[in-house]
């Protein structure tokens, strides 16, 4: 009887378990398809079928006149304001924008990292205490004075203007990848100072290549973090030569009219806004999971 019992609550428990794992998924999820399921509703339908699951006449055309492949005309009668995306200049810009603070930053955060982990020099723990205590400084208490600065560099509606501020560290990075190069053995290291690799040598040769998932965490959740971001890109990178897609977004919005926003076209921009990020977390994916149950030597 005990055993049944202990049999009942432990299936009640996996029971549970799942739906509550279900229902996350579902909350995390729907938002998403319900985003597709809008760039694919035609606009005349959008309010009169607003309750159904799946639009009742889907269409394409919502994204071929946000890239501007239909003409104005076409894309008003298909209830838009005839305003276009440059979809491509403002992917590669949000590309150079989120790939040189994601390279930049995770190498130099590393070299930091490592310096406070294995390195001994004068204010070390200080530095590092700093450093730790920048996490509680919210980023909006620094956009002012980062803005000023930029303008006084004369780097405004610029690349330099817009990775700068970003470019060379963040405190968590700095802190997530010193607590990992804490976790490596010594005795790998002590082993190639018998050899006679330096410090860097010892960092470049020997760390770095046991460090790969780590630094791929840290690259993937920087392009991440870059890609959406739209404040200070919107401050900085306002001409059309800078302007990234999460700012282009925003400008094709305030191109309809107050009265009638073309959220059918928005949704379709921001479906395909998303992909190049979306692509590259299922490609490294695999290789993100596993960092986090990385022990040390391979």
């Amino acid at each position: 009887m005990l055993s049944r019992l202990k049999l009942f609550r432990t299936r009640l428990g996996r029971g549970a378990a799942w739906f509550a794992l279900l229902a996350a998924v579902v909350l995390t999820v729907f938002p998403f398809y319900w985003m597709v399921r809008t760039a694919l509703t035609p606009a005349a339908d959008l309010f009169r079928d607003s309750t159904a699951l799946w639009p009742h006449d889907p269409t394409l055309i919502n994204f071929k006149r946000v890239l501007g492949l239909v003409g104005p005309e076409e894309a008003r009668a298909a209830g838009g304001s005839g305003a276009r995306i440059d979809f491509l200049r403002y992917t590669l810009n949000s590309l150079v924008y989120s790939g040189l603070i994601a390279v930049v930053q995770t190498f130099c955060c590393a070299m930091a990292g490592y310096a406070f982990a294995r390195l001994r020099f004068p204010g070390r723990d200080l530095a590092f205490g700093v450093i730790v205590a920048a996490l509680m400084v919210p980023p909006i208490f620094t956009l002012l004075p980062n803005f000023v600065l930029a303008k006084q560099l004369g780097v405004l509606n610029t690349i330099p203007g817009l990775v700068l501020p970003s470019l060379l560290m963040t405190p968590f990075a700095v802190f997530f990848l010193r607590q990992f190069f804490l976790s490596i053995p010594r005795d790998v290291e002590e082993a190639a100072t018998l050899e006679g690799v330096g410090p860097w040598g010892m960092f470049w040769r020997i760390v770095l290549p046991m460090s790969r998932g780590p630094l791929i965490t840290i690259a993937l959740t920087t392009i991440v973090w870059s890609w959406k971001d739209y404040l200070w890109p919107l401050l900085v990178g306002r001409d059309e030569s800078t302007r990234v897609l999460t700012v282009g977004l925003g400008v094709f919005l305030q191109q309809s009219p107050n009265t009638a926003p073309d959220w059918t076209g928005l949704m379709a921009g921001s479906v395909m806004s998303i992909l190049p990020v979306l692509l590259l977390l299922i490609v490294l994916g695999k290789r993100l999971v596993q960092s986090l149950n990385f022990s040390g030597i391979k």
